[in-house]
């Protein structure tokens, strides 16, 4: 089993930055894809960032070249970068790793983006 802690999460004006960390309770080398979703009031859980074991790393539409995810696999923590942030990212974020054919999620960082 894998434990993911996320950290990192604030209120920030429009346009600033913020850096998310997951750390993991495994080494990132013995981990499959990590990644980043979210989840606004009332929304679905949507992928934000995934980065595979070799550094793959794919976003979504809404992105937009704004956010980058960091991985590195001697070590046991990821990073999302938020840069640019807009209102509408406000969520919580979820860090999320597949190991040994399982899914395991962290309990989610809280961003809040104001106007």
């Amino acid at each position: 089993q894998v434990q993911l802690v996320e950290s990192g999460g604030g209120l920030v004006q429009a346009g600033g930055s913020l850096t998310l960390s997951c750390t993991a309770s495994i080494v990132m080398a013995n981990l499959g894809s990590v990644g980043w979703y979210r989840q606004g009031p009332g929304q679905q859980r949507d992928l934000v960032a995934g980065v595979s074991h070799g550094g793959s790393a794919d976003y979504g539409d809404f992105v937009k070249g704004r956010f980058v995810i960091f991985r590195n696999n001697a070590k046991n923590t990821t990073f999302l970068q938020l840069n640019n942030l807009r209102p509408d990212d406000t969520a919580v974020y979820y860090c999320t790793a597949h190991y040994l054919g399982h899914d395991y999620w962290g309990r989610g960082t809280q961003v809040t983006v104001s106007s």
